[in-house]
C-alpha cells in the first residue's frame, strides 16, 4: 500500500516521500495516528498544499525536542530500592520507574519515552538509560541504583 507521510518516521522515510508499506501498519499505525495518509491523486494535493505547514510543524517538534535534551543531558538520577545480599533487587526498576524520577526533577519525560538497552534494571549499580525524545535526537543519562 502506497502511503504519503507527514512526518519523519525511522525506518520508513521522511516528511512527505510516497512509500510502500504493508497494508496493515498503514491502517493500523500510520493513518490512525495521522503519520501518513493515502497516496491517491487527490490526497497528493491536498498534501502539497499543506507541505509548508507540516514542516513547519516537525522544525517547532524537533526544537523542543533538541531543548529537552540539553536540559536532560546533564542529569544523572539515583534511585533507591530494596535489595538482598549480593546487590540483586527485591523486584526491579522498569521504564515507568525512571520516567516518574526524571519528571521529579523538573523535566516532564512519558515512559514510552524511556528505553532501557539491556531490559529492567534488576541489580544495585550505575546505568546509562537512553532517552529517546524524538527521532533525531536520543539522551543518555545515568540512573545509579542504591540499596535503601
Amino acid at each position: 500500500m502506497q502511503v504519503i507521510l507527514k512526518e519523519n518516521i525511522r525506518n520508513v522515510g521522511k516528511l512527505g516521500e510516497v512509500v510502500n508499506v504493508k497494508p496493515g501498519f498503514a491502517r493500523n499505525f500510520l493513518i490512525p495516528q495521522g503519520k501518513a495518509m493515502q497516496a491517491t491523486a487527490n490526497n497528493m494535493k491536498v498534501f502539497e498544499a499543506r507541505r509548508a505547514e507540516l514542516e513547519k510543524v516537525s522544525a517547532e517538534k524537533l526544537q523542543a525536542a533538541k531543548a529537552r535534551g540539553e536540559q536532560l543531558s546533564a542529569l544523572s538520577i539515583t534511585i533507591s530500592s530494596s535489595a538482598g545480599e549480593g546487590g540483586k533487587l527485591f523486584g526491579s526498576i522498569g521504564t515507568r520507574d525512571v520516567a516518574e524520577h526524571i519528571s521529579s526533577k523538573g523535566v516532564a519525560i512519558d515512559k514510552h519515552e524511556v528505553r532501557m538497552p539491556t531490559g529492567a534494571i534488576r541489580q544495585i549499580g550505575e546505568y546509562d538509560v537512553v532517552l529517546h525524545l524524538h527521532n533525531d535526537v536520543e539522551v543518555k543519562v545515568k540512573v545509579n541504583v542504591v540499596a535503601e
